[in-house]
């Protein structure tokens, strides 16, 4: 009887979805990690392979919130620096996490930043 962990679930999830999921240039891809200490993302062009903004959960203004509010407040972030690259709308990977919790509030404070999900 094989058994599979739970990053080796986490990874297989990640790969079924995107499969599906391909970020351009005019609608890129939201890419979210979260661990248990903090949470971070990238805007990515995947047709030039190139990184248009980033956020990561070590910046001074977030590491001191607490879990939920510091995802709303990065998700709110890269907003921001995605209207700044010229981005207004994106689609959302969620890495192969459940919609809920961190990721949720993360998605959440990126469409109250203005930016289509």
């Amino acid at each position: 009887m094989s058994t599979t962990t739970k990053p080796a679930q986490r990874l297989r999830r990640r790969r079924r979805v995107r499969a599906k999921i391909i970020g351009t240039a005019q609608r890129p891809r939201i890419s979210v990690f979260r661990s248990n200490r903090g949470i971070a993302a990238q805007l990515i062009d995947d047709a030039s392979g190139r990184t248009l903004a980033a956020v990561n959960w070590t910046e001074p203004d977030l590491r001191g919130l607490k879990p939920l509010e510091q995802a709303a407040r990065s998700g709110a972030l890269l907003a921001e620096r995605a209207k700044a690259a010229g981005v207004d709308t994106a689609v959302f990977d969620r890495g192969g996490y459940q919609y809920h919790g961190r990721v949720k509030a993360f998605a959440d404070g990126v469409r109250e930043g203005g930016i289509t999900v």
